[in-house]
């Protein structure tokens, strides 16, 4: 799907969409389907996008500044994750957890129900309450293009 602005350009989501369509179909399916429930838990969020060589990562923002993100989904040829901003920080009672980074902790999600899971929202729940900038009350997040891809070496196969 090919969406241009007035310039000719993508569009924002015609460049996300580029993206997804490049990674395993798998996990072109399963980055929606996240993407979509996250959209829908955070609608006020901004998504921030970014192209990596090998995987991408969207991260959902109080700004546009992805270390303000609370959340954030990377796909990578390993399946898909997602990741807590202040994940050492989280009560973690079912050791879900995954990572030793000093700011960040994961899970592996194998399905978007698994959002749904009592103990991936309390995380989701603790993480927000963690956060340094909260959400705004209302409104509509953007989807923001944080990197260029013509910048980018192509992805390996």
């Amino acid at each position: 799907m090919t969406e241009a602005g007035t310039s000719g350009a993508l569009t924002p989501a015609a460049q996300l969409d580029s993206y997804i369509d490049r990674l395993d179909p798998k996990n072109q399916k399963l980055i929606r389907a996240i993407r979509t429930a996250l959209r829908k838990r955070f609608p006020t969020a901004n998504e921030l996008a970014y192209d990596y060589t090998t995987f991408l990562v969207i991260g959902y923002s109080p700004s546009e500044r992805g270390i303000e993100s609370i959340v954030a989904v990377a796909a990578r040829p390993t399946g898909v994750f997602l990741y807590f901003n202040q994940g050492p920080q989280l009560p973690d009672p079912t050791k879900i957890l995954q990572g030793k980074g000093k700011q960040t902790r994961f899970i592996q999600l194998e399905t978007a129900s698994r959002l749904l899971a009592p103990e991936v929202e309390a995380l989701v729940r603790a993480t927000i309450e963690q956060a340094k900038i909260p959400f705004p009350s209302e409104g509509k997040g953007n989807l923001i293009m944080m990197s260029e891809t013509s910048r980018k070496r192509p992805r390996r196969a």
